[in-house]
């Protein structure tokens, strides 16, 4: 999505520039987020220090990731050190109780639809003959950030790419610094199956590569059309890598 919003900015207003701080910090952050999925997969590899310990690996690095995220709140927000101390121009902006009221409602229709879209996921995708990486990959990654991707992509379009970037990248680092670490907790609470963040070398290896690209290409603080096009190319490579795996219910 970041990178069919550089796309579309790109082809309307040509070179879009845009603030480095906050974009590096984000960018060194989704680094750190797939530098957390690749260390515990290698470090708890058969004949690995830690092979066998996946489980309490995956507690401490959860740790971490939400020590990280806490710590980037007042920084994003509030203009911690080194961060951007200038207060945006927001017309009629909304008061804070109200904000904190709808963005609460929110939270709860947002984890009804969440409940009806798993429910119907794994039925469609067998139905329509996809693989399981296929449908975490594209279609849930998709659907499940589809507010914050249009938005973005408007964003960009109208020549304001730091707030595409923003809301693009930002809803990335939460799934990745907060959501993720949350649910790892919670399955060791619930005494279930314990969710680990050890992944397959394939996703790593995909992961790895468009945090990093992505890093590459706003480090500089511009964008043109041709950088955008190579993000979203990345992207279609990544799918048809797990196209033909293991079809959903089956």
């Amino acid at each position: 999505m970041l990178g069919l919003a550089f796309l579309l900015g790109g082809l309307k207003h040509g070179v879009q520039r845009f603030g480095t701080t906050q974009t590096r910090m984000m960018a060194t952050l989704l680094v750190l987020a797939v530098a957390a999925l690749a260390i515990p997969a290698l470090a708890t590899a058969p004949g690995a220090p830690d092979a066998g310990h996946a489980e309490a690996f995956s507690l401490v690095v959860a740790g971490v990731l939400l020590v990280v995220f806490v710590a980037s709140i007042p920084f994003s927000l509030a203009g911690g050190p080194g961060a951007s101390a200038a207060a945006p121009d927001v017309p009629n902006a909304w008061p804070l109780n109200m904000a904190i009221a709808v963005v609460a409602a929110a939270a709860v229709g947002a984890a009804f639809v969440a409940e009806w879209f798993v429910a119907a996921l794994e039925p469609a995708m067998a139905a329509a003959g996809l693989s399981q990486a296929f449908a975490g990959l594209v279609i849930v990654a998709i659907a499940g950030n589809a507010v914050e991707n249009v938005a973005g992509i408007q964003a960009a379009r109208a020549n304001k790419p730091d707030l595409a970037i923003s809301l693009i990248l930002n809803s990335s680092l939460q799934v990745a610094l907060a959501l993720t670490p949350v649910l790892v907790f919670v399955s060791f609470a619930m005494g279930g199956p314990a969710l680990t963040l050890v992944l397959s070398p394939l996703l790593i290896g995909a992961l790895a590569l468009a945090a990093l690209l992505g890093a590459l290409i706003v480090y500089d603080g511009e964008s043109t059309w041709l950088e955008g096009l190579a993000l979203v190319g990345l992207y279609v490579i990544i799918a048809f890598a797990v196209w033909w795996g293991p079809v959903v219910g089956r």
